[in-house]
């Protein structure tokens, strides 16, 4: 009986990271209130300290998993290709407009880069992580991965695929938006060619 409701008890929890996950990308930080993400998760309000000590633990676990879930699906589309294509493929599907338009399942550091500032120390230290995991992702697709440099190219072109994004998604007119994308896509695939 004690294990049954053991699993139970880690499924509850899943279940709120899982949806806080989806509601950090999709309405930021601030945006996000625990009794929000309770009535999403179908739970009431008071049952949140029974999984997390408080709403900051609450969203430190929210950006580690939705850092997670943007890492492994970079890895899945490097992985999907040959090698000497995995890096193009990556950058494609980055800045894609399937990714632009669906912020609540895609990149968190897009979605709440500029609210990161203020964010409590242990959310900060669980975004630098899969942060640093996203720009591994990258550089191990890379064809000059392990040669000097390769990491500072790296850092760049995570860089410059998030900073795209984040205009693209800005922006209110579709025409600029696109622009955008294709002008980095453009610029990233040659540099990479």
């Amino acid at each position: 009986m004690k294990r049954a409701a053991t699993r139970s008890k880690e499924a509850t929890h899943e279940r709120i990271v899982e949806t806080a996950a989806r509601a950090i990308r999709r309405t930021g930080y601030d945006g996000t209130s625990v009794a929000d993400i309770m009535k999403e998760a179908g739970l009431t309000h008071g049952g949140f300290y029974a999984h997390f000590a408080s709403r900051e633990a609450m969203l430190a676990e929210a950006a580690d998993r939705a850092g997670a879930e943007s890492t492994a699906v970079s890895s899945r589309v490097a992985a999907a290709v040959p090698p000497e294509q995995a890096l193009q493929s990556l950058i494609q599907a980055y800045l894609s407009k399937e990714h632009l338009e669906n912020a609540e399942l895609g990149c968190p550091v897009v979605a709440n880069g500029s609210e990161m500032p203020r964010q409590a120390p242990e959310v900060r230290r669980a975004a630098t992580r899969r942060i640093k995991e996203m720009i591994d992702v990258v550089a191990r697709q890379s064809p000059d991965w392990g040669q000097p440099g390769a990491h500072e190219r790296a850092l760049a072109l995570v860089a410059t695929m998030v900073g795209t994004l984040l205009l693209a998604r800005a922006v209110d007119e579709p025409k600029l938006s696109d622009a955008l994308r294709q002008a980095a896509l453009k610029h990233l695939l040659v540099a990479d060619a």
